[in-house]
Order: structure tokens, then C-alpha cells, then sequence
């Protein structure tokens, strides 16, 4: 199913980049054509304000009355479908979605064609599941399959587009869910070869394997500048939002009013407009002037940051790439030269990873798009730099804040859950009191009053002569039936007993003791050996497994000298002598 959407993926892809040349085209050049053509070039004059004004109008008008799920710039849509629906996303945002976002870029949006692909892609992706008997985790698959067929076919970047998956979509790192998305990049990427066209997207010429101590210096500079702007950016974008729910006017009117910013932005830097591949490919060459790349990266940071604020549907991928790239232009003026485009394309993978948070996706999606394998170490360090700066800096990134300010919580962090690598055997209690079949009834009463681990024990297993579990019985039902038996007379036990109790083992992680708890509501469970004898061991409690977290935490963050200066170097140091034991003898 996964192949079969990344091939419906990449023809989705070809559809949205078409109906953005076609759009375009009749916005500024009042021609039929779907070819793929710059706003810049436009002969408009100051009519050029009024076009984006236009095209917002519309967008308003769709969400208004079609559905207000096309608003935005697709990612956190896409996000907020996973959680919250269930991976179920509306048939019509399938097709409102790259319209709307056609029309916005096609119109002078500063936006690129990735959140919308991401959006529609898993919309494809998320209604062929829903025709088929699928859990929600498998709809989920599918849904982040379709997006990443997506990405895949419109930049010619699979490993990117499943990092970015991976890194923003699926949380998690599972076989289950990772070969079925990666199956439909790959099938994308190359069904794009034969529709599209080949990669790499944006050439550049040939760069030094090794740039030496300052060209390294240099990416750490960079980085930082990258993560600076990627802070700016990101507040930019939601001071905007912020602003634009103060006006006393319905949402549906604030798209309008980013197009007004937009095409006063296009009058003072034409190429601020639209999707910009022309102008990311310049920057790459290292064709532009100060002029040039100043007004790109001022003009281009405010109509983005506005718009998107405004609410209207367009992608951040290609914008970013482009700040990144200005700003890199305008550090190739003063950073170590090492050959045309080092350097926007340094600040292009950095300003990815920091703003979206997905390090490992930057690096790759800026390989993939210049097929620069050189550009690997510089890269690594730039990013990192600048997503170590954004994490320092902001709560969240430009993609999980719109979800945390719907009421939703998202961790972006991988990490080894500790119930996955502690054992049951580790936190389960063996000091217990055990019952015989047929017991007395002070056994039966000692055993209720009983306290060996400060902890009421509410369940009790029932054993035989060699230790063998042969049932439970709990507090409750034990503390009724004494209330009813004679002093001193043996108990019939039979009738409060479970004979076929739930139990876990000893060697068991303790997600599948969890697990268990969650699928049958119990709460406890006799420890026995597996086989035939079913030793009891011990019990295991609700309770126990908060060990395992406070395990956990003790490792996070109890600090221990383990080794000594000494230890190491004992003849620099000499031999430390022993603490005295009595104070008054030091």
C-alpha cells in the first residue's frame, strides 16, 4: 500500500507544482501556461500590490466556506491530524489544500510548495487507509507514507523527506512504520524521474573535501548566526499570529491583509515573491550583489513571517532555504572564501535545523539538493550549532508551537523508555505473605495485619507445599471472609480465590508487564518462573514501576567522581593518603 502511494504521491507532487505554474502565470503574466516562471519578471507595475491582495481574498474565502483546514503551512495540520483525528484527514482538504496553496504562491505568496505536498500527500495517504481495515497506528503509516512521497518527488530528496518523517511525523523510530515510509519515498523519487525530472535541484559548483581550522571556525559562526535567525524568525512569525487575533475582524479577513504586505514587499524586492527556486539557485552560484541579497533577507523574513501569521496555506521549507541562503551570501563577504555558494549553503541546512528542529533532516535535504557530498562535515557543524541555539533559546519550534498553543503537548525528543531495559525481577517485592489452600484463620488474619514492606499488601497469592501458584485472592474479599469464619478454625478459601490469576515473570521488561496492567486493569501481578512449576517469586505492583523512573532519574542526575586525578597520574600527585576517621585526630 505504501508503493502504491508513493506513486499516486509523485503525480500529486507534478499536480501541485503544475497548478502553481499555472497560477502563476494568469496572476502576472494573464497567460495560460504551467510552466514553472518567477513573479519577478512581471510587467505589472503597482497594479503587483493588488495581486497578492487577490489571491488572498480567495484563500479567506475557501477556508471560509470550504474548510479551515487548509490554513497554515501544512506540517502542524498534518501534526495535529496524527494526535487529534486519529489519522483521519477530510476529503475535501485533499483537494482544498493545493489549490488554495497554488493560488497563494502563485499570487506572490513568499511560501514553498513542501508543507502543502506534505499536507496533501498524507491526505492521499490517510483516504486510501481509510477504505481498509486499519488500526490508527496503521493509518498513521500511511498518512506520513503519503507525506513523504510527497516531499520526495517535489525536491528529489528521499532520505530527507523520511528523516523529516521520522523527525516530525511519526514519533518513532520502528520497523513497522519506517519501511513502509521510506518504501514510498524511495517509489516517489523515482516515479519523479520520469515525470518530473532528475535531481539535484539547485547544482553547485565543486567544493574543497576540507576547508582546514578556519573554514571550520567559520561553520561554528555560521551556525550561530543561522540559530540567530532562526530565533528571530520564529517569534517574528507568532508575534504576527498574535497580532492578527487582536483585530476586531473575522480570520477570514486576514489573509487580505498579508497579501497587502506582500505585494508592497514585491514593489521594493521582486524576488521575495513566490516559491524562489530561481533565486535559491542564484544565491547558490554566488551570482548576487549586496543589494540583492540584503533585500531578500530583509523583505523576504517580514512578507513570510506576516503572511503566515495572517493565516493563509503555504510551506517554510523553501523560504527558509532561501534567508539561509542571503544570510549566507552576506557571510561570504566576510568569512573565509572557500568557493561560490560555501556558504548560503552552510546557513540553508543551518536555518533548517534550526528553525524546524530536525538536525539530521538539514543536513540531508541540503546533500540532496546540491548532490555535494563535500559539504557533509561543514554542514554537520553548522547545523548542529544552530539547533543546539534554538533548543537553548525557544520552548518549541516554528512547527510544534501552533500545536502547543492548541492545548497539545509534543516531545521532539528519542529516547529509551527505562521500562524497556529494567526487568520485572529488578523492582518486584519477594517479602510477602503467602497463603496454603486450606489455611487457619489467624494465619489468615496475621497476614492481613501484616506490614513487612511498610506497604500494604493487597493481593495474596495462594501456594502448595513446593511454592507453587495456584491461585490469588485480594484484601477485600480475604478481610469479608474472616469477618464470617470461626476463631482458630481452618478457612475454606475456595470461594475468594482466582484460579487462573493474570501473572508476570521475572525476565520480563517491564513495558510488557505495563502493557498487560493496561489490557486486563489489573494492577498487580504474581512474579512466577516460567514452565510448568510456576514458582512464585515475589509481586508486582502499579507502584513498583515508578522504580524504574526513579531509577532513571538517579542516573540523569546524580553527579560521582569514579576516578581520581591521582589514579591517573600517581606519580605527579604522590599517593593520597587516607581521611583520619576521628576528627579530633585530624
Amino acid at each position: 500500500m505504501a508503493i502504491v502511494i508513493g506513486v499516486i504521491g509523485a503525480y500529486v507532487a507534478l499536480a501541485l507544482l503544475r497548478l502553481i505554474g499555472l497560477f502563476t502565470n494568469l496572476f502576472f503574466y494573464q497567460r495560460w501556461s504551467t510552466a514553472l516562471v518567477s513573479p519577478a519578471g512581471n510587467h505589472l507595475g503597482p497594479l503587483e500590490i493588488v495581486v497578492p491582495v487577490i489571491g488572498a481574498i480567495i484563500i479567506g474565502l475557501m477556508a471560509r466556506y470550504g474548510s479551515e483546514r487548509i490554513r497554515g503551512h501544512g506540517i502542524p495540520e498534518a501534526i495535529e491530524a496524527i494526535l487529534i483525528n486519529g489519522s483521519r484527514i477530510e476529503p475535501r482538504v485533499a483537494i482544498l489544500k493545493p489549490i488554495s496553496s497554488a493560488i497563494s504562491i502563485g499570487s506572490g505568496g513568499p511560501f514553498g510548495a513542501e508543507g502543502p505536498i506534505i499536507m496533501t500527500g498524507g491526505a492521499v495517504g490517510s483516504l486510501i487507509a481509510q477504505f481498509f481495515h486499519l488500526t490508527s497506528a496503521e493509518r498513521k503509516t500511511l498518512l506520513v507514507a503519503g507525506a513523504a512521497a510527497g516531499m520526495s518527488a517535489t525536491f528529489a530528496a528521499p532520505v530527507a523527506s523520511v528523516l523529516l518523517a521520522v523527525e516530525l511525523l511519526l514519533f518513532e523510530w520502528k520497523p513497522r512504520s519506517m519501511i513502509p515510509v521510506a518504501l514510498a519515498a524511495a517509489t516517489a523519487a523515482a516515479a519523479r524521474r520520469y515525470i518530473i525530472g532528475m535531481g539535484p535541484l539547485f547544482p553547485v559548483p565543486p567544493h574543497p573535501a576540507f576547508i582546514g581550522p578556519s573554514g571550520l571556525a567559520g561553520c561554528i559562526i555560521a551556525g550561530l548566526l543561522a540559530g540567530g535567525l532562526s530565533m528571530i524568525l520564529t517569534l517574528a512569525v507568532y508575534a504576527s499570529e498574535d497580532a492578527f487575533h487582536r483585530l476586531p475582524i473575522h480570520w477570514m479577513w486576514w489573509p487580505p491583509i498579508g497579501g497587502l504586505v506582500i505585494g508592497i514587499g514585491g514593489l521594493i524586492s521582486p524576488q521575495a515573491l513566490g516559491v524562489g527556486y530561481d533565486t535559491i539557485g542564484s544565491l547558490l552560484q554566488g551570482n548576487t550583489g549586496l543589494h540583492f541579497i540584503a533585500g531578500i533577507l530583509i523583505v523576504k523574513s517580514i512578507i513570510w513571517a506576516v503572511s503566515l501569521g495572517s493565516g493563509t496555506s503555504g510551506g517554510v521549507l523553501a523560504p527558509l532555504l532561501m534567508m539561509g541562503g542571503a544570510l549566507g551570501g552576506l557571510e561570504s563577504m566576510v568569512l573565509p572564501a572557500e568557493g561560490a555558494g560555501f556558504w548560503p549553503l552552510v546557513s540553508m541546512g543551518a536555518i533548517l535545523g534550526g528553525t524546524m528542529r530536525s538536525p539530521f533532516a538539514g543536513v540531508i535535504f541540503a546533500l540532496e539538493l546540491t548532490h555535494d557530498v563535500n559539504m557533509l562535515l561543514p554542514l554537520l557543524i553548522a547545523v548542529t550549532i544552530a539547533h543546539g541555539f534554538t533548543v537553548l533559546t525557544l520552548r518549541r519550534s516554528i512547527l510544534t508551537e501552533k500545536i502547543a498553543r492548541r492545548g497539545y503537548h509534543l516531545s521532539r525528543e528519542y529516547a529509551v523508555d527505562p521500562l524497556e531495559i529494567l526487568f520485572a525481577r529488578e523492582v518486584m517485592r519477594s517479602n510477602i505473605f503467602t497463603l496454603s489452600p486450606t489455611p487457619r484463620r489467624d494465619n489468615v488474619v496475621d497476614a492481613l495485619r501484616a506490614d513487612p514492606t511498610k506497604t500494604l499488601q493487597r493481593l495474596f497469592p495462594i501456594v502448595d507445599d513446593s511454592s507453587r501458584l495456584t491461585g490469588v485472592a485480594t484484601r477485600a474479599d480475604l478481610e469479608q471472609l474472616v469477618a464470617k469464619s470461626a476463631n482458630g478454625a481452618e478457612m475454606d478459601i475456595t470461594p475468594v480465590v482466582r484460579a487462573a490469576p493474570t501473572v508476570a515473570h521475572p525476565d520480563e521488561p517491564l513495558r510488557f508487564v505495563v502493557h498487560r496492567m493496561a489490557a486486563t486493569g489489573l494492577t498487580r501481578f504474581p512474579v512466577v518462573t516460567r514452565g510448568d512449576d510456576r514458582k512464585l517469586v515475589g509481586i508486582i505492583a502499579l507502584d513498583d514501576l515508578l522504580k524504574a523512573r526513579s531509577l532513571n532519574l538517579e542516573a540523569e542526575r546524580r553527579r560521582e567522581r569514579v576516578l581520581r586525578m591521582s589514579f591517573a597520574f600517581p606519580f605527579a600527585f604522590g599517593r593520597e593518603e587516607p581521611e583520619p576517621e576521628d576528627s579530633q585526630e585530624a
